[in-house]
């Protein structure tokens, strides 16, 4: 049985919506990412899922929510990369007083201090894939982080030759002997 996974990235929060660094903290959407949400829909509707699985924090589960499934089930596994110091700061701020190293980590290349260490994170990515369910396409509503990890981790590249993951933007991932990447950073607009 060939498996696919649908991976989508929440809606614009209101820490996206002014530049902010999120990691694992937990602002609400925005406004307009809620409207994303719901404009997305129709598409994953078509899609059938299978099995439905969030992460565990708020941008993530209202996501969930206003794609039709509120009652999905929240693992925290699929939480977005632990940012720590860099948490609540605005990228440029934090690009500017780093020298260096946001870019550096960016690619994959360095840890951001007080956070989540690349290899820790990809193996928390592998470890959620792993647990979930035998089925034909499994929905999981999560963040850019762990989708771009998980492409590069499957795909065997390097987490920078993938571009940023868009809000509210689906990819798909086949899983076969050799995983294959279907669809990245779609978006309705």
């Amino acid at each position: 049985m060939s498996r696919r996974l649908l991976l989508v990235r929440h809606g614009q929060s209101t820490w996206n919506a002014e530049d902010r660094l999120q990691g694992q903290a937990d602002p609400p959407l925005s406004e307009l990412g809620r409207a994303e949400a719901v404009a997305l829909r129709p598409a994953l509707r078509a899609l059938a899922p299978h099995v439905v699985l969030t992460s565990d924090l708020a941008r993530a589960r209202e996501t969930a929510a206003l794609l039709g499934h509120s009652t999905a089930p929240a693992d925290p596994r699929w939480r977005e990369f632990d940012l720590g110091d860099w948490t609540s700061r605005t990228e440029n701020d934090v690009r500017a007083e780093s020298d260096g190293a946001f870019a550096a980590w960016r690619a994959g290349r360095a840890n951001p201090p007080g956070g989540e260490s690349w290899a820790t994170f990809g193996d928390r990515i592998l470890e959620a894939v792993q647990a979930l369910p035998p089925v034909e396409r499994a929905l999981i509503v999560t963040h850019g982080g762990p989708i771009r990890t998980l492409c590069a981790r499957l795909l065997d590249t390097e987490v920078d030759a993938l571009t940023r993951v868009t809000n509210a933007s689906l990819t798909v991932l086949e899983l076969a002997d050799r995983p294959r990447l279907l669809r990245y950073n779609w978006t309705m607009s």
